[in-house]
C-alpha cells in the first residue's frame, strides 16, 4: 500500500502522518508498515538539536496509525464514511533502543481482540531487526456500529 492509499484510510497529514508505506497486510489479522526517519522531521528541531532522537510518544503514535490502517482496511471503511479510530489507551509500553535519523522504523500491529467498538492491538516497532518499542494499543472505532 502506497502513501496515496494510506491517505485514503487515515485522516492524518503532514507533519503528523507517520506511516510511509504498508509492506504486508492480512485483513483481520496483522499489518507490517514503515516510517522512514529523516533529519527533516520537525520534531528534531527540539528533540534534541545536538543528539536527535525520535520521541517515544511519536513511535507509539506511528504504531497506533499502523493499527488504525489495519482496522479501517479490515472493516472496509474510511474517514470519509464518518468513521474514525480514536486512540483509547496504551498498556505495557517498553522502549528498547533509540530511533535516530536514517533509521527505517518498521511498525507491526496484530489484532488481539475486538469487543463492540474497542479494538486491542499488540504492537511492536523495530529497526534493522532490533526491537525499539512494544505496547498494547487500544483504539475506539467511532462513527458507525461495528
Amino acid at each position: 500500500m502506497r502513501i496515496e492509499d494510506i491517505q485514503k484510510l487515515l485522516p492524518h497529514r503532514y507533519p503528523f502522518l507517520l506511516v510511509d508505506r504498508v509492506v504486508e497486510i492480512e485483513l483481520g489479522k496483522r499489518i507490517l508498515a514503515y516510517k522512514n526517519i529523516t533529519m527533516n522531521e520537525e520534531v528534531f528541531n527540539g528533540h534534541f538539536p545536538k543528539e536527535p532522537i525520535f520521541p517515544g510518544v511519536m513511535i507509539i503514535e506511528a504504531m497506533a496509525q499502523a493499527a488504525g490502517l489495519l482496522g479501517f482496511a479490515t472493516v472496509n471503511k474510511q474517514p470519509e464514511d464518518d468513521a474514525l479510530y480514536l486512540f483509547a489507551g496504551v498498556d505495557g509500553v517498553r522502549f528498547k533502543r533509540p530511533v535516530v535519523p536514517g533509521d527505517q522504523l518498521m511498525l507491526e500491529a496484530e489484532i488481539d481482540s475486538t469487543k463492540r467498538n474497542i479494538w486491542r492491538f499488540k504492537c511492536r516497532s523495530t529497526v534493522d531487526g532490533q526491537l525499539t518499542c512494544q505496547a498494547t494499543i487500544l483504539c475506539a472505532l467511532q462513527g458507525f456500529d461495528t
